[in-house]
């Protein structure tokens, strides 16, 4: 991986969904934020690529970087997409901020033949230790917020969106659990100690 790289992907989970992306493939990101995935893959791999984003400000910063994005609010759905449109669906660290999540994975399904899904695990070792011992919702590097501050309404173990999945009839292609300490028990106990996993679905036919 190039430092470039490394620098306009600060976070492990983005480093990882750009290597699951195949060359030319036609992705819809959604929460796109400034569009910084969506312009290196565009750049890099000749991705056809489009964001959604309900803030402004990231608008404007991915049309000033020539990405391409239309303003949405994921809790009203994906209508102004067709059936299949897309290779890749990608939803990172966003999920558990909508209102809905069970409904915009079924639109995930619906626009896309591969959805992408990178969740924070609120089952991690660290937000369990904190509600057992202190009693109170914890603060973690994937959940920086303080609870009155937070964005994330519908927090769920990795455990919960495996039964998600099922529910929704998509498969589990691919599971990439992602830790920066304890690898090895991250990959072995994905809902224990991997702060942030990232999955790959596709449609059961």
């Amino acid at each position: 991986m190039t430092e470039r790289r490394k620098q306009l992907l600060p976070r492990a989970d983005l480093r990882a969904i750009y290597d699951i992306i195949p060359p030319g493939s036609k992705m819809l990101d959604l929460g796109c934020g400034d569009g910084v995935l969506l312009q290196l893959l565009r750049q890099e791999k000749n991705v056809l690529g489009c964001g959604v984003e309900i803030s402004q400000d990231k608008i404007l910063n991915c049309v000033n970087a020539g990405v391409p994005v239309v303003q949405g609010d994921l809790d009203k759905g994906l209508r102004e997409f067709p059936d299949n449109s897309f290779n890749y669906v990608v939803l990172s660290q966003t999920l558990q901020a909508v209102r809905r999540p069970d409904r915009l994975l079924g639109e995930m399904a619906r626009v896309g033949q591969n959805i992408v899904v990178s969740l924070i695990n609120f089952g991690h070792i660290s937000s369990r230790f904190q509600l057992m011992f202190k009693g109170r919702m914890p603060v973690t590097d994937s959940l920086p917020t303080p609870w009155y501050e937070t964005l994330n309404i519908h927090l769920g173990t990795i455990n919960d969106f495996r039964d998600l999945c099922r529910e929704k009839n998509l498969d589990v292609a691919r599971e990439i659990p992602v830790a920066t300490s304890l690898v090895s028990l991250a990959t072995m106990w994905p809902n224990m100690f991997a702060p942030t996993c990232i999955f790959l679905l596709k449609k059961i036919k």
